[in-house]
């Protein structure tokens, strides 16, 4: 049954639910190899609009080589995020904007080198924090403060 599904490129709905029901362990192994083989050959974008050398990514706009998005505007050289925007080089953001180099962040905004942060704006170089505004390093700063260090850091660590 394995080779009808490969035989045909797309079956009738119930056709294909049939042959899939008859599959025995090596033919449904065989078939997920498969499709994960056919997804992770093909770059394509679907419902993307005007992303340039992004790849696997699905419904972003604007946004350039990243791969793996999902709902994702502006953003360039990022992986694996969805619903995010403006963000740079990061990875793993849900719902973030304007986040660079960081990874597995959640609702927050601002970030720069952080990771595994949740509902923060403004943190630089943070690890693990919830609820955060204006730190650096896990480390609290006033607003004026915050930004008179995170621009001269930048410039040091050629960040812009």
């Amino acid at each position: 049954m394995a080779k009808e599904l490969k035989a045909r490129a797309i079956p009738e709905p119930g056709e294909a639910r049939a042959l899939v029901a008859g599959l025995d362990r090596r033919g449904f192994t065989e078939q997920l190899s498969r499709l994960t083989d056919s997804f992770s050959s093909d770059p394509g974008n679907p419902g993307s609009y005007a992303c340039t050398g992004c790849q696997r990514c699905a419904n972003c706009m604007f946004c350039e080589t990243c791969d793996s998005c999902y709902q994702c505007t502006h953003c360039i050289d990022c992986q694996l995020c969805n619903n995010s925007t403006h963000c740079l080089g990061s990875k793993s953001l849900h719902a973030c904007a304007y986040c660079v180099q960081s990874e597995n962040c959640t609702n927050s905004a601002y970030l720069t080198l952080s990771r595994n942060l949740s509902d923060c704006t403004y943190c630089f170089g943070c690890v693990g924090l919830t609820k955060k505004d204006f730190y650096i390093l896990n480390t609290p700063f006033g607003r004026q403060e915050y930004f008179e260090l995170t621009k001269r850091l930048k410039k040091e660590l050629g960040i812009r």
